[in-house]
């Protein structure tokens, strides 16, 4: 059974699974899932459209599904905010709904979502991610699995991160950041995170050759998504994160974060 505070406001049209609890004050609207073991901490608030996960934290002030920050949204399309299992939300994050009919907005599972983060419409999160304090991010953008964003981070619409990325602190991207990376300062990269592929199991043969991949794409002559696919081409021995790597440079449209020249 749920607990609900007395003078918290909950639609009876809520679907709310078991053992979820919810805080004074906190608002949940009638198209609005909860998952068994969630917890609304006080002043949280779910509007239409919010889907969340089991054993998810909302803190304080929290508001998934909010309408998109989007001039030419129609606010009677139906659309979603998805916050995966096991994720927390801590106090004032704000994630806003998609904004096409039956579209999602994603935070995956086991995500860490600090104080005061934004995450635009339409945006895909994976797992194992954390977000820092204040960090934002625009409309479309997507985060790889484990990306690790610093605090007040900045991330343009429709910018692609990587999985497994460290994103400094008050960091700024314009272009899409490749898988592995350490980034920071403003679209510019400073090697591959080691410590985060050590910590995640990454055996030395697999570290070398991802190196090796980066610096024929990042220190070659040419096109880097040229550069890219002909690594993928030639090499039939790579590693699936070598592969992962390569394959990345072959989307998005904002062109792509490029070594500080004073790191080798």
């Amino acid at each position: 059974m749920a607990k609900i505070h007395s003078s918290a406001i909950v639609s009876s049209d809520a679907k709310i699974g078991e053992a979820v609890e919810i805080g004074p004050y906190a608002i949940v609207e009638g198209d609005v899932e909860i998952g068994a073991g969630s917890k609304l901490e006080a002043h949280a608030v779910l509007k239409d459209g919010a889907r969340i996960g089991k054993s998810v934290t909302v803190g304080n002030f929290a508001v998934v599904a909010g309408l998109p920050q989007d001039l030419s949204f129609d606010s009677s399309t139906r659309t979603f905010a998805k916050v995966g299992d096991g994720t927390t939300l801590r106090e004032g994050v704000t994630i806003n709904r998609a904004t096409k009919e039956g579209g999602f907005t994603l935070v995956g599972e086991s995500c860490f979502v600090m104080a005061a983060a934004h995450v635009g419409h339409d945006s895909v999160v994976g797992n194992n991610v954390v977000i820092g304090n204040a960090s934002l991010l625009g409309g479309h953008v997507s985060v790889g699995d484990r990306a690790f964003l610093g605090g007040c981070s900045g991330i343009h619409q429709f910018c692609r991160i990587g999985e497994s990325v460290m994103f400094g602190g008050q960091s700024t991207a314009t272009m899409d950041v490749a898988p592995f990376t350490i980034f920071a300062e403003r679209n510019a990269l400073f090697g591959l995170n080691l410590v985060g592929l050590r910590r995640r199991g990454f055996s030395k043969d697999a570290i070398a050759e991802l190196q090796r991949c980066y610096r024929k794409v990042f220190m070659g002559t040419g096109n880097m998504r040229i550069l890219a696919s002909e690594l993928l081409e030639r090499s039939e021995a790579l590693s699936s994160e070598s592969i992962r790597f390569l394959e990345f440079f072959a989307g998005g449209k904002r062109g792509f974060a490029t070594p500080n020249r004073s790191v080798k």
